[in-house]
């Protein structure tokens, strides 16, 4: 009996030593495990970010003020450029050997695989098994992980159910993005030529005319017969927005005409009835944006034309009270203002600049506000006038490929406003366009891509220059 107690204490002390050891290997293992949890942890964002942030130098517009770039318009840009700096070849061998253990595995993309080894083992009777598989993997260099046994709690069990969730997130995600799309282009083709709106707290005049005080009869019969002949004739090309608490004020958006270097621009207008209206006519004032697009709209906002009196005229080119109207007013500005060959709207320069000089003159002058169009179109984009939100959205989803394709045009040597509807009319080369001007456009492009495809443009990536 003394002899089998010796032998079993002494086996039992042989399997004590041996799991001793079994231990220490196993620790010594597992740091290798967990340095290469470390490499992986600081590379989980690589699928989904940049290691380096490039900056697309013609992704900006040079032509443009600085503080005006549409490249720089995102105000929710949310690029960050991640930096790694490693020079430890043996951790970067480690990473790319545990990396090929994962070439093969079948999971959707954009979907990395979790890997139970790669986690901090919950205390279990099964946590030697795990660290051991770890240490096992890590020196193997291209043994592809053993799949989890069915009902197994590995985070590989995982894998499809967080892949299902992913893609029924990008899904409800695309289908917002295309209900929102559906809604936004419902509201353009209802958007009414004429509506009476409330809020009038942005417009240039609020703080003139009628504030609080009630208007004469005769003076609110001879402005509301004033919007039945708006809401009843207005053009396509010319939308008005009138205030119920307010009557003396109205806001419009004119289209630019085909044909010109307006073309498809918004140009904005307020406008004040003066108490003693009709015997004067009514205030317009022009959102310049600063620039000089027209020898009768000033960045100041001042619109020269004989119709509101700020200009000389002869008979009915004058504001007649008894039949001038603000629907004439309107339709003046767009025809006479904003026409194919404004040079010529300076006073004197018909006769001044005859023939081929005047001519030429005019092809500059064109140049120049078609550059100066464009940046219109992009400060509308950016702040669309209170209560013309859903046209500007609308419209520049809709021409935005147009407005390219004149670019494009252009740029190509095409004459400004022989792009209609997106082609080119008649012999473009007769008359081609300057080089400084091409440059121009060019450098725009980029910039325009960007702000119409963040509008909800389709199809604009293809005009990248």
């Amino acid at each position: 009996m003394d002899v089998e107690i010796e032998q079993l204490a002494s086996q039992d002390s042989d399997k004590l030593k041996h799991n001793k050891e079994a231990m220490t290997k196993d620790n010594s293992q597992t740091v290798a495990g967990s340095a290469s949890v470390s490499l992986d942890s600081g590379n989980n964002n690589s699928s989904n970010s940049d290691f380096s942030f490039h900056e697309d130098q013609n992704d900006g517009d040079d032509g443009m003020d600085d503080d005006d770039d549409v490249s720089n318009y995102d105000d929710d840009d949310d690029d960050n450029g991640y930096m790694f700096y490693d020079n430890d070849d043996d951790d970067e061998c480690d990473y790319l050997s545990m990396q090929a253990q994962f070439d093969n595995v079948d999971l959707p993309a954009g979907v990395e695989a979790t890997v139970s080894w790669l986690n901090e083992p919950a205390p279990s009777s099964k946590a030697p098994s795990q660290v051991s598989s770890s240490s096992h993997l890590v020196g193997a260099g291209t043994v592809k992980p053993t799949l989890p046994e069915h009902g197994s709690s590995s985070n590989f069990a995982q894998v499809p159910a967080s892949s299902s969730s992913l893609v029924s997130v990008e899904s409800s995600s695309r289908g917002k993005e295309e209900a929102a799309e559906e809604e936004a282009m419902k509201k353009y083709q209802s958007f009414k030529h004429f509506d009476v709106v409330d809020d009038f707290s942005d417009h240039h005049y609020s703080s003139l005319g009628f504030q609080g005080q009630q208007p004469p009869k005769a003076w609110s019969k001879k402005v509301q017969d004033e919007w039945k002949i708006l809401e009843n004739d207005l053009p396509d090309t010319i939308y008005v927005r009138v205030y119920e608490s307010r009557m003396d004020l109205l806001r419009a958006v004119i289209i630019g005409p085909q044909g010109t270097p307006y073309h498809d621009g918004h140009f904005v207008f307020d406008v004040l009835f003066p108490q003693n209206y009709p015997d004067v006519p009514p205030m317009v004032y022009y959102y310049s944006g600063g620039l000089r697009l027209n020898p009768n709209l000033y960045d100041c906002g001042k619109v020269c034309l004989s119709l509101l009196n700020t200009w000389t005229g002869k008979g009915n080119e004058r504001w007649l009270p008894k039949t001038s109207t603000m629907l004439q007013v309107l339709v003046s500005i767009q025809a006479l203002i904003l026409n194919s060959r404004p040079f010529f709207n300076e006073p004197g320069y018909e006769a001044s600049y005859p023939g081929p000089d005047g001519e030429r003159r005019s092809k500059a002058y064109n140049e120049d506000v078609f550059v100066l169009s464009l940046k219109t179109m992009t400060y509308t984009l950016r702040r669309p006038p209170k209560h013309f939100e859903d046209l500007v959205i609308g419209h520049f989803r809709c021409y935005a490929v147009d407005i390219l394709s004149a670019c494009k045009a252009y740029v190509e040597g095409a004459p400004v406003g022989s792009v209609i509807k997106g082609k080119v009319q008649g012999n473009a080369t007769e008359d081609r366009s300057s080089p400084i001007f091409r440059e121009s456009v060019s450098r725009m492009m980029n910039g325009l891509i960007s702000l119409f495809t963040k509008n909800g443009a389709k199809d604009c990536d293809r005009f990248r220059v």
